[in-house]
């Protein structure tokens, strides 16, 4: 009897039932930081992350959550929207620039617009990377709209796009703080380290002071939110570990995988920041915390060579490939009295899902097109996800299915190069069960298995 109670209890929770105190919700997302960074899931990491570590600790550990995307401004679009961005033929490859207008209808829902709707405030604080204004050559020293605020938030402080893009400014709702006035030029080649690329900068901005300053102002805003009476709902995109990779002086040397591995801790230092500014509010026990990633680490192959830390690491591949190492992310989920503290969870899942998990959370009856609740998952139970659709920086599309992966191509599709000898199979397929490093192609040993996936995949890619 007290089985059957039990899973009759289970059964009425999981059916989505509203919280009986509407969390706030902090999500914060780093920029290119890989599975392998930290050291809750990677053991042998050269980077320590203590502060991340701790939150693994007090929360739940995803180890099979995907960025939709491989890549920047697509997995944002995903993250945002509950949708897969290769359903935009804007972004079915590469990303969008510093001056590119903003890529989602503003009269599309957002994961903001359904905060707002749930009687929560509204704030985005760092890397936007999803086009402001509406022309290509957006005027940074005009009134700036579309943006954030035509998306749901109440509020936006952060920069245009990814800290290697110019402008070189700071945007405050729809102005920017100051000028582009000046042209910075930038002798470094492309693409690791301290590089950037030259072009129209404010005197007010300074690359190495970018997250420092979205760590005081989310930390702020999250002190300030203390005394109102409505709940909030923050956005944190960091603009790190992407290059150029600038780690204070008070982590250069920290880390064993040079100035990157130095940056990271210096992200994790930054997270502890922000959790800490939660316990000093004493809104801790009544937020939902998410920190994760926008895809894999880039690790070229000159850092492979240098260092023993594997970002990506056991999954092969790096930012912008196909290959798991290009979309499994770290994904942590610490929401005390509600999410078991030290659980870890294998259950697939997709930045995506973030947009049904809100809705369920706050009880608002939004669905996004490729998303499904992990709001199941934290008390314990299954997502509804039976398959994850993957997408690298040049547009090549992977689906997942239990332990296989059929990729619809040949090579990585994104940064890492592959020799592809002339009797390849055209497509891949994997068991990522038995080979986690994507090594043993299979599409020509189980045809049938190929075959099905692929069906279902021209089926999504229909509809």
């Amino acid at each position: 009897m007290k089985l059957i109670l039990n899973s009759i209890l289970l059964a009425v929770i999981l059916l989505g039932c509203n919280p009986p105190n509407r969390p706030n919700v902090v999500l914060i997302m780093a920029d290119d930081m890989g599975f392998g960074d930290l050291g809750s899931y990677n053991p042998n990491a050269g980077v320590p992350t203590p502060h991340m570590d701790a939150i693994t600790s007090e929360g739940m550990r995803f180890t099979n959550a995907h960025s939709p995307s491989a890549v920047c401004t697509p997995t944002r679009y995903g993250l945002l929207t509950g949708r897969y961005a290769w359903r935009l033929p804007i972004l079915e490859s590469g990303v969008t620039e510093g001056y590119s207008p903003l890529v989602i209808d503003t009269n599309r829902t957002t994961i903001a617009d359904i905060m707002s709707e749930a009687g929560y405030r509204t704030a985005a604080i760092g890397k936007w990377h999803l086009g402001l204004g509406v022309e290509d050559s957006t005027n940074y020293d005009e009134h700036i709209t579309p943006g954030p605020r035509s998306l749901g938030f109440d509020y936006f402080y952060g920069i245009p796009a990814s800290l290697d893009m110019a402008p070189y400014v700071w945007v405050e709702n729809e102005s920017t703080t100051s000028p582009a006035t000046i042209y910075a030029e930038n002798p470094v080649g492309c693409c690791i380290s301290s590089f950037w690329r030259s072009g129209p900068a404010a005197s007010d901005f300074d690359h190495s002071d970018v997250l420092p300053e979205i760590t005081k102002r989310a930390s702020d805003y999250i002190r300030a939110s203390a005394n109102q009476n409505a709940p909030f709902f923050l956005y944190v995109p960091l603009a790190a570990p992407h290059t150029p990779w600038f780690p204070s002086e008070e982590f250069t040397g920290i880390s064993e995988a040079g100035e990157y591995g130095d940056f990271v801790a210096m992200v994790d230092h930054a997270i502890g920041e922000i959790s800490s500014a939660l316990e000093e509010s004493t809104q801790i026990e009544n937020t939902l915390l998410i920190v994760t990633s926008d895809n894999g680490a880039y690790w070229p192959i000159e850092q492979s060579s240098r260092f023993a830390h594997q970002p990506n690491s056991p999954w092969r591949g790096q930012k912008a490939d196909i290959h798991e190492g290009g979309h499994r992310i770290p994904f942590i989920a610490r929401w005390p009295g509600t999410i078991e503290a030290n659980s870890s969870t294998n259950e697939l899942s997709v930045l995506t899902d973030l947009f049904a998990t809100l809705a369920d959370i706050t009880n608002i009856g939004h669905i996004g097109e490729d998303s499904f609740s992990l709001y199941p998952v934290f008390l314990g139970g299954e997502t509804a996800r039976k398959e994850a659709v993957h997408q690298s920086f040049h547009g090549m599309l992977a689906i997942t299915q239990d332990e296989w992966k059929l990729i619809d191509g040949q090579g990585s599709g994104g940064f890492t190069a592959i020799d592809i000898p002339p009797d390849s199979p055209p497509r891949q397929l994997y068991n990522l069960n038995d080979d986690p490093a994507e090594r043993i192609n299979l599409y020509r040993t189980h045809p049938d298995i190929a075959a099905t996936l692929l069906a279902k995949l021209d089926s999504l890619r229909s509809q």
